[in-house]
């Protein structure tokens, strides 16, 4: 399969990046030509058949990084499958539950006629940066939610519906 797909993220203290670098490998592993960049960094969106999107949630919002991107390649992304992930919850609520996109994701999706949108457990741990992450470790709320397993196999999806729209 020759498909080029972009995983770009919008990551604070790293978790996100972690849950972009898994769906990349899976989607290697697919047999799919994939990189996972940091949203930010991304100049050329037009380089690739398809593109997922993941953010971390604060407050409501995705990361700037991710709601600048969408905003900056909203042309490109137009003209391809587009997949959405957010990350956030520090709970167990994403691996019980189908958590809806925040109301500016929902806005972007069907602005892009995004595929899919899924919401992950997020991770914030001691050596966050921020002050509102030092204040939510403090209070106790902290920690891995995280499902590797959620992440793959709906990564693995992806791939297989890549997979499908290549097949002759």
């Amino acid at each position: 399969m020759d498909e080029r797909v972009l995983v770009a993220y919008g990551s604070a203290n790293g978790s996100t990046e972690r849950i972009a670098e898994t769906v990349a490998e899976v989607l290697r592993t697919a047999g799919i030509t994939a990189e996972a960049l940091p949203a930010g960094t991304v100049t050329d969106a037009d380089r690739y058949e398809a593109v997922v999107v993941g953010g971390a949630l604060y407050a409501g919002r995705w990361h700037k990084d991710a709601r600048r991107f969408v905003r900056r390649h909203r042309g490109a992304l137009s003209r391809r499958p587009v997949w959405f992930f957010s990350s956030g919850p520090l709970d167990s609520t994403a691996s019980q539950r189908d958590i809806p996109p925040v109301p500016g994701v929902r806005r972007a999706m069907d602005r892009l006629d995004v595929r899919q949108h899924v919401t992950f457990g997020g991770c914030l741990t001691e050596g966050a940066h921020g002050r509102v992450a030092g204040m939510i470790l403090r209070s106790g709320k902290g920690g891995d939610f995280r499902d590797f397993a959620a992440i793959e196999h709906w990564a693995e999806d992806v791939a297989r519906e890549l997979g499908a729209m290549t097949s002759p």
